[in-house]
């Protein structure tokens, strides 16, 4: 397979998992959000095989085995169920418009390729690109914690931030198979950590939307 054909489709599996990051700035309903991060995790898969491949690493076999089982099935699942046993609002409030969330998710995307280019000019073209679309989903996950006022979808902007480390780990070569699993299994008991958590918010203050736990706290009247 040719080098161009290879440098190709990783930019278009890479690029798939940022559009993705600006789909779930996007969305308005609840369970909409989670399946699109479950096709996020899915195409960061396939990042990762995909770098297996040309990289010759095997372990990142391992790595995309990873992403798909836990964060392409295990997390988006446990989040439906989570969301059905709390019986959430489904619509996701926003700390503000869709239009200006979506502006500056182009900004921080503009100011990756402006940071990451210049402080990677001796890298090859196709590390150079991974990087700045890794710290651009690294960004968008950051945006979506941010302007997101449920606890929920503020745990799915972190796993969405956490999707752009990954992507940056196994687009850099020589990172080791036990990093990548003790991420995964950070990310798992972080899961089963929210769940409690949500659990525990939900039984005490009948809600898990951010601005009525201020308003409990007597933070905002």
């Amino acid at each position: 397979m040719g080098a161009q054909l290879s440098y190709d489709i990783a930019h278009l599996i890479g690029a798939t998992v940022l559009m993705a990051g600006f789909s779930l700035l996007y969305q308005r309903r609840l369970f909409a959000v989670l399946n699109t991060f479950a096709f996020q995790a899915l195409a960061l898969a396939a990042a990762a095989a995909w770098q297996a491949h040309i990289q010759h690493a095997p372990h990142l076999y391992v790595t995309a085995a990873i992403a798909l089982i836990f964060k392409a099935v295990i997390v988006p699942i446990a989040l439906h169920w989570l969301v059905e046993q709390l019986g959430i609002h489904r619509n996701v409030e926003t700390a503000m418009s869709i239009g200006w969330t979506m502006m500056a998710g182009v900004a921080l995307v503009a100011l990756s390729i402006l940071l990451v280019l210049p402080v990677t000019a001796n890298a090859t073209a196709l590390t150079r690109e991974s990087l700045a679309l890794a710290m651009s989903v690294v960004l968008l996950g950051l945006l979506m914690m941010i302007t997101r006022r449920n606890a929920v979808t503020q745990v799915v902007g972190f796993m969405a931030l956490e999707n752009g480390l990954i992507l940056a780990a196994v687009s850099a070569k020589g990172m080791p198979l036990v990093v990548e699993i003790s991420v995964a299994f950070s990310v798992l008991v972080a899961m089963t950590l929210f769940g409690i958590f949500f659990f525990r918010i939900r039984e005490r203050f009948d809600t898990l939307d951010l601005a009525d736990l201020e308003t409990h706290r007597g933070d905002r009247q």
